[in-house]
């Protein structure tokens, strides 16, 4: 865990929490889109509230004893709950290990260790949940019992992008923070000192998060995203069997992503006149949206969703991005 990790625009919202630290509510809901530092920041508001010597900002000194609990990853009056890896045997019999959707009851439980007994440095007790929505109905029902009756000297730190999936209870126990997005300018300027040779385009690719465009830009070249894209753009007379081979070696999540992406830039600019995956593309794109037909695309958009439900075990990536794009170019 990065100690000090807070993103330059979030430091307002740092500073403002930094003064109300004595009187922090026992519950707190981080939420906004994926990709813009929620985390970060709540990992380094459990690694203040946990700090001996937190600095004169706010920020955790990084050199106490509970830092370095907190940074090894065991502390005593720090828990991470997030949903668990569960091991998985293939066809072939190989063991993989595959992360769960969803947070189970027995960790919400887990905690109940922590609630009956005092801090072991005489500060705060902290608890990190992340992503909040990953809850199902039994852990919720868990965790709504301890934010019904909060025990003393401890917070709960729940991070969502879809906090609408929460317990409408969980949500009223919680002290409520909008992560907003961050402006343009800011993301570019950060990106770029992050080594990023094209902020602009990762950014869009990215849907405006920073994150995820610094993540990406590691994982995508520019060359193949615009190629995909001039193809796309061709409509009815695209190549399925060309386009499959190439972007079959890049795997069904990512390929199935790009078109989720490109549809849904095809629908935004047929009714708001937006474009917000492939600004490059938005002369083609607005084309396309007047030609599609309306209740097949909305099809093909269902479709893709169920793909990327079931990308991470194709049986044959190839001949599924074959039909797929082949339904693509049946839309107009």
């Amino acid at each position: 865990m990065n100690l000090n990790k807070i993103n330059n625009w979030n430091v307002d919202l740092w500073q403002r929490l930094t003064v109300l630290r004595q009187r922090l509510p026992h519950a707190i809901l981080l939420h906004g889109r994926a990709g813009i530092g929620k985390l970060a920041f709540a990992e380094a508001q459990a690694a203040s509230l946990l700090c001996e010597s937190p600095q004169a900002d706010g920020l955790a000194c990084g050199q106490c004893l509970s830092c370095g609990w907190l940074e090894q990853g065991n502390h005593p009056d720090f828990r991470l709950i997030t949903p668990e890896d569960r091991v998985e045997t293939d066809e072939s019999g190989v063991e993989k290990s595959k992360k769960r959707n969803y947070i189970l009851v027995d960790q919400i439980r887990s905690i109940s260790d922590m609630v009956g007994l005092s801090s072991h440095r005489q500060g705060m007790r902290v608890v990190l949940l992340h992503p909040a929505e990953a809850l199902n109905l039994e852990s919720a029902n868990a965790l709504l019992k301890m934010l019904e009756e909060p025990p003393a000297g401890m917070i709960f730190l729940l991070v969502s992008h879809q906090p609408q999936r929460l317990l409408p209870t969980i949500r009223s126990r919680c002290h409520k923070i909008s992560m907003a997005v961050p402006s343009k300018s800011e993301v570019k300027a950060w990106l770029t000192a992050q080594g990023v040779a094209d902020p602009e385009f990762s950014l869009a690719q990215a849907g405006g998060a920073p994150l995820l465009a610094l993540e990406m830009n590691e994982s995508l070249r520019r060359d193949d995203i615009e190629g995909l894209a001039k193809q796309l753009a061709q409509a009815e007379r695209i190549d399925p069997f060309l386009i499959a081979s190439g972007w079959a070696k890049t795997g069904m999540v990512t390929t199935v992503t790009l078109l989720q992406k490109w549809v849904y830039d095809m629908m935004s600019v047929r009714f708001y006149n937006v474009v917000r995956y492939f600004p490059a593309n938005t002369a083609a794109l607005q084309k396309l949206g007047q030609r599609a037909d309306l209740r097949r695309l909305l099809d093909y958009q269902r479709q893709l969703a169920q793909a990327r439900a079931q990308a991470a075990h194709p049986l044959n990536a190839e001949l599924q991005l074959e039909a797929l794009l082949l339904k693509y170019a049946q839309i107009f």
